[in-house]
Formats: C-alpha cells, sequence, structure tokens
C-alpha cells in the first residue's frame, strides 16, 4: 500500500464517518472543527471528495484485473 493510497483511504473514511454523523445526529464534525463552509472546511470536503475519485480509480482497476 502506498502513502497516497494510505492518506486517500484515511480521508474517505473521515468523510465517511462525517457524512454518518450528519445522517444519524444531524452533526457535521468538519464545520464543527473548522466553521460553516469557511476555506479550511471547504479544503478539506475538496480532498475527500478528491480522495474518493481515487480510492474508486483503484478500486476499477483491481476489478479489470481481476476480470
Amino acid at each position: 500500500m502506498t502513502y497516497t493510497h494510505l492518506v486517500t483511504l484515511i480521508l474517505v473514511c473521515i468523510g465517511g464517518v462525517n457524512w454518518g454523523l450528519v445522517g444519524l445526529a444531524n452533526f457535521d464534525l468538519v464545520a464543527a472543527l473548522l466553521g460553516d463552509m469557511s476555506i479550511l472546511s471547504r479544503i478539506v470536503y475538496l480532498l475527500v471528495g478528491v480522495s474518493a475519485v481515487y480510492q474508486l480509480v483503484g478500486v476499477s482497476r483491481c476489478l479489470k484485473a481481476a476480470a
């Protein structure tokens, strides 16, 4: 596992936990820690989104190789 893969996996997990908290308790942890749509929270959301795309590309490559 490369460093990039590990970092993006951690960011996707953080994003998943945050969305779970939003759905379960209507609590946005990123906004609570960094401010509601502040530049820092927007950067975190952007990094989580880019990380999800990176992970999806990796999964699709694995599935294609397994087929």
